[in-house]
């Protein structure tokens, strides 16, 4: 039990009153000094004791000073002039005493041990978060620096229809979603979608960028899944042109895209010739990294620990790597965007062509489609293909087209019943982009009878593709 003296008048004071009668937990030993009965609570509980007296009077305030030894005291006035004159009553006779005074004058005592609630302050603060795009603060927990925020997902923020486990939290975590104002259990499957509202917790400097980053509706990916450009090289199993190649599309990829570094990883190097060439590729490049690993540990093991120490956003691999595909089937885990490498030149692309399929995948990669189309200055293409007839996608044409409103992107839509792949062996120079699905990686050895545009387009080796991951079934 803690002994609490209070000091309250006005109509603030009768409303905290009020709302220490509601909240009270028994906990506490109250003494309410007040000057007027119209600040008194209908209920009167029996661990609150009311004297009635103007706290401006030293010798009246002692007595209930020097009446027990109290933890704390707060103090609720009308007028800077009683607020004054009862700081300095406290402190003439509790010299070392903590206590809490309520401000909307801007006092300044020169007194350390008094906390001064501005209240102009928080009622300014609280006014300006009803304003939008501003982030939302907890201004009364913990450090009380900012460390808990809530921030609104936008529609078409890339954050939105990500789930959380492929969001790189570093410095900062989700702890809390409210969607249609239900608080949903978090956990990595959980898809975000426009206008949930999370709660996050961090430094308060990491969490002021994370609402920028979240905030916007265009313009960082690789962000939300990391920071970085990652090229993994095995020089064992690699031709010397298919390094090269993936390098400088990776180096054309650093300079439009906003990540931050390029990584080079380079395992098992065969000879002094083509490390010399990998070096002056990027020699005098800024925020590019060479690393080189010469104890073969293998694509997983060093996936496995430069995923948070280079923050990796984008993963660069050839098709002669993602052949292995037992061992590229276990970095598909990694829940990281896999940029493949194709036969054309990454430097005369025009278009970003989506060939539509499962209408939830397509939904999820929608506004990653929508931000690196804008940071390559593509136009966009959508094929609606359904030869079939059995799948209506009225609803992610809708959903595609209002996010060419937000970002303010052209988007060409190409509706029939012709075969889709052969519509899109009709292409030239374009970047498709795909979901990750574990059936890419799967030996499949009768493709003409597979159906899944997803698996077909995903076999091309004259396509530079990205592919993004999406979460199946789930996080709905």
């Amino acid at each position: 039990m803690k002994n609490v003296l209070v000091i309250l008048d006005g109509i603030i004071a009768k409303k905290l009153l009020d709302r220490m009668v509601e909240t009270n937990t028994g906990s506490n030993v109250y003494d309410i000094v007040y000057m007027n009965d119209y600040i008194l609570p209908e209920q009167k509980p029996s661990n609150f004791t009311f004297y009635k007296f103007d706290p401006t009077s030293q010798s009246k305030l002692k007595f209930i000073l020097d009446k027990v030894i109290h933890n704390e005291a707060l103090v609720v006035l009308n007028t800077k002039d009683d607020t004054l004159s009862v700081i300095g009553n406290i402190r003439k006779y509790k010299e070392n005493f903590h206590f809490t005074v309520y401000d909307s004058w801007n006092l300044d005592c020169n007194d350390t041990k008094v906390h001064y609630y501005r209240g102009n302050e928080v009622l300014a603060n609280g006014l300006l978060e009803q304003l939008p795009n501003i982030p939302v603060l907890a201004q009364n927990i913990g450090l009380k620096q900012g460390e808990i925020m809530e921030i609104k997902i936008p529609f078409g923020s890339s954050y939105a229809y990500r789930y959380i486990g492929s969001i790189a939290q570093k410095d900062w975590k989700i702890f809390a979603l409210y969607r249609n104002h239900i608080l949903i259990n978090v956990k990595p499957s959980l898809v975000l979608k426009p206008n949930d509202v999370i709660l996050v917790i961090g430094k308060p400097e990491v969490l002021t960028q994370v609402y920028g980053a979240i905030s916007r509706t265009a313009g960082h990916f690789p962000m939300p899944f990391g920071n970085n450009i990652y090229v993994y090289c095995d020089l064992y199993v690699q031709q010397e042109y298919e390094v090269i190649d993936a390098i400088k599309k990776a180096r054309f990829l650093h300079q439009r895209m906003k990540n931050k570094e390029l990584i080079i990883k380079v395992t098992r190097p065969t000879t002094s010739i083509i490390m010399n060439e990998i070096k002056d590729l990027i020699k005098d490049r800024e925020g590019v990294v060479l690393e080189i690993d010469y104890a073969n540990t293998g694509i997983n093991t060093i996936l496995k620990e430069d995923k948070k120490r280079f923050d990796i956003g984008l993963l660069v691999l050839t098709q002669s790597l993602l052949e292995h595909k037992e061992a590229i089937k276990n970095v598909i885990e990694h829940k990281i965007p896999i940029f493949k490498v194709g036969i054309e030149k990454l430097s005369t692309i025009k278009n970003t062509v989506l060939l539509l399929n499962e209408e939830e995948n397509y939904e999820q990669l929608s506004p990653v489609v929508f931000d690196i189309s804008r940071q390559l200055k593509l136009k966009i293409k959508i094929f609606n293909m359904d030869p079939i007839g059995d799948l209506n996608k009225d609803k992610l044409i809708s959903h595609l087209e209002n996010l060419s409103k937000i970002f303010n992107q052209d988007i060409i839509i190409t509706s029939n019943g012709n075969n889709p792949m052969n519509e899109l062996k009709k292409e030239q120079n374009i970047l498709q982009i795909l979901p990750i699905k574990e059936e890419m990686f799967d030996r499949r050895r009768f493709n003409f009878l597979s159906t899944n545009s997803d698996l077909l387009s995903f076999d091309l080796s004259i396509y530079n593709q990205i592919l993004i991951p999406i979460i199946e079934g789930e996080g709905k």
